[in-house]
């Protein structure tokens, strides 16, 4: 969120994305607990099946991109609210970014996430 935006917000709309805060920190926390059984649940499969569960896997993409997503929000590094106002995060595309960067490696330029390639305000 710039500065021009935080000067600009009135008291009501402060508050009121104080209350979407809350909901999404709740959310965030369910979020966070259902991604503890994805990685039990792989782990069980991957032990019994001696390979991984295409599933899982994929909802723990998404669910991940999501908790990612709360807390870009939450921490007003965005106005951009996740999912339930938004569709819920594309699978395929948190594959291909995790692909990207394992064959980028992780200290090339321009794998950070969403603002891949972009610096960060006031780091010209």
């Amino acid at each position: 969120m710039d500065t021009e935006q935080k000067e600009n917000m009135t008291p009501q709309e402060a508050w009121t994305r104080g209350l979407f805060m809350v909901m999404f920190f709740i959310l965030l926390q369910l979020a966070k607990i259902v991604a503890g059984m994805v990685v039990v649940l792989q782990f069980l499969f991957t032990i019994f099946t001696n390979q991984t569960n295409d599933n899982l896997l994929h909802f723990g993409g998404s669910l991940s991109r999501y908790i990612y997503q709360v807390w870009r929000f939450l921490t007003y590094n965005t106005e951009a609210q996740p999912f339930p106002f938004a569709p819920w995060p594309d699978t395929q595309a948190a594959m291909e970014l995790e692909e990207a960067v394992a064959q980028d490696g992780p200290d090339e330029p321009g794998t950070g996430g969403d603002d891949a390639g972009q610096r960060a305000p006031g780091k010209d």
